[in-house]
């Protein structure tokens, strides 16, 4: 199953669904930024037609202490609360989008996905759907509840900080910040800055095109090659809280790679006493403790 749509499929499975000869595709907007967490007003102001906005903060993580990390993983009986209130039902396709490069929607396909639901992401977002010149609407929709019901994910498909630590020996640990945040050169939100040790960083914002798509399988893989990672690599991936580093697991899925992502990343390490921590441009880096 392809986690991509582009704008052409998306309104090919609307007009399925419509004909009643394909399931019904339910749109979901993802507005989240660093600087702005709260997209309501944008998604207000202009969405897809149909789209239901999801708040990323309240609904696709949950409050915890800070040795959870900024994001800690939503449970799953709020998840599926959300997801009701969003009209899902079981059977639908769902495609998430954002306006920034399909970082937020990545982390609701990968949240989503792994708990049975058929999720795709919108390549491009809404800025592919407008260069199209297709409409958009604004206000809010607000769907009847929908009756879905989620499963647990596979434990397979999360990485948490014990695991991260020994991966490296035998995998790759991708560190998918800036390299400024990786070197420990720039850290505003967190107690120590570095990474951890072992963990090869490769940029997120790598993986994607000027115009906010992913770039095709084939150069994703060249691009990963150079981190050492291909099919046949045990690859974990984390960033600073869990959103980007689950739109890397987007690109590296889209490449063909399965990959764990550690949800808690660098805020969950960080905070953690005792964590060993590297500075520099290199994997094994100057040591010292969280």
């Amino acid at each position: 199953m392809s986690h991509l749509v582009s704008v052409a499929q998306l309104l090919h499975l609307q007009r399925i669904a419509e004909h009643r000869t394909g399931p019904p595709v339910r749109l979901l907007d993802v507005r989240w930024r660093l600087d702005r967490p709260e997209g309501r007003p944008e998604y207000v102001r202009a969405h897809l037609p149909g789209a239901v906005y999801v708040d990323l903060e309240r609904e696709l993580a949950r409050r915890g202490q800070p040795q959870e990390g900024r994001h800690p993983l939503p449970l799953l009986d709020d998840l599926q609360r959300a997801a009701r209130g969003w009209g899902l039902d079981d059977g639908d396709v769902v495609v998430a989008y954002d306006d920034n490069r399909s970082v937020p929607a990545a982390r609701l396909w990968w949240l989503l996905r792994r708990a049975g639901v058929d999720v795709r992401v919108l390549d491009g977002g809404i800025r592919a759907w407008t260069s199209e010149d297709l409409p958009l609407e604004h206000g809010d929709v607000r769907p009847p509840p929908g009756g879905v019901t989620l499963v647990p994910g596979a434990a397979a498909d999360a990485a948490g900080i014990d695991d991260v630590e020994g991966l490296v020996a035998r995998g790759v640990l991708l560190d998918v910040r800036t390299p400024e945040q990786y070197s420990g050169a720039h850290n505003t939100s967190d107690p120590v800055g570095g990474h951890i040790p072992g963990a090869v960083n490769l940029p997120a914002m790598a993986t994607v095109a000027g115009d906010g798509r992913l770039h095709r399988p084939e150069a994703l893989q060249r691009l990963f090659a150079t981190a050492g990672v291909d099919a046949a690599t045990e690859v974990a991936v984390y960033c600073s809280s869990g959103v980007a580093a689950m739109h890397a697991a987007l690109a590296l899925e889209h490449a063909g790679i399965p990959v764990r992502v550690y949800p808690g990343s660098w805020s969950q390490w960080a905070n953690t006493r005792g964590r060993p921590v590297a500075v520099g441009t290199l994997p094994a880096g100057r040591l010292t403790r969280a």
